[in-house]
């Protein structure tokens, strides 16, 4: 079995989806720390004048080290004012009718729970299953896996009976050096390679890594097709290295 492990984060880019999209179980990893104005909690939306963020504000002080499922929103309302920007910014994408309402409900259901996690995993719910991505998600924290960075990584996968993982690009950093932590455990590991695609965009020029309810709003039924256009060839241990590198000088 194939799984991937990743945090949880708000409205995620395509990339994320086309993750979900390659294996048989993707786990939400909310039992680790939140990063403070990190993807955790903020994306960022299209607009006329470029990429914009929108932010849920939480309750940070005195609280350094909570874990993400433990995170509360500090301002109730904050949602109206996000759905209120995504509307000024997207009501003439074609498909936009076609989804906002859906999005509001589920954006208000999640966000009277006032629980960061409850609502970013609702809404990565509501997205899947509006691209029409048959996986199944589950939260890191409903499981007894426990240790820190790969060591985790490798007891969750060995808990579900997983033998590939395959990694975000992004974790290279830290689980190549720990590499022998999922080897020895039998788990083989590939990491995600994705070049992102050019689709219909409101105002040009086209700007890639907004949230993916740039491309629903403005592709609809053909956003999952061109998310997988995306799709290249998984690197392997070694090809990821040679990125990383890369990437790093």
């Amino acid at each position: 079995m194939k799984i991937a492990i990743s945090q949880p984060t708000y409205l995620p880019w395509i990339g994320y989806f086309d993750l979900i999209d390659q294996v048989d179980l993707f786990v939400l990893l909310d039992n680790v720390q939140l990063e403070k104005r990190s993807w955790q909690q903020r994306n960022r939306i299209k607009t006329r004048n470029g990429l914009q963020w929108l932010t849920i504000p939480v309750a940070s002080r005195g609280k350094r080290d909570q874990r993400i499922v433990d995170v509360e929103v500090s301002e109730s309302d904050f949602w109206r004012d996000h759905l209120r920007t995504i509307e000024l910014n997207y009501h003439h994408a074609p498909f936009f009718k076609t989804y906002f309402d859906s999005l509001s409900e589920c954006v208000e259901r999640e966000a009277a729970f006032g629980n960061l996690s409850r609502l970013t995993v609702g809404l990565i719910e509501w997205v899947k299953d509006a691209l029409g991505i048959k996986r199944r998600l589950i939260r890191a924290s409903n499981l007894s896996a426990d240790g820190k960075r790969t060591e985790l990584l490798a007891n969750i996968c060995v808990g579900l009976g997983a033998n590939e993982y395959l990694s975000p690009l992004g974790s290279a950093e830290y689980l190549l050096s720990d590499l022998p932590l999922m080897t020895a455990k039998g788990i083989g590991v590939a990491f995600h390679h994705y070049e992102h695609p050019v689709y219909r965009q409101l105002y040009s020029p086209f700007q890639p890594y907004a949230c993916a309810l740039d491309l629903l709003f403005n592709e609809g039924g053909q956003a999952l097709d061109i998310i997988r256009s995306g799709r290249r060839t998984s690197y392997t241990p070694e090809e990821a290295a040679l990125v990383y590198v890369a990437v790093a000088s």
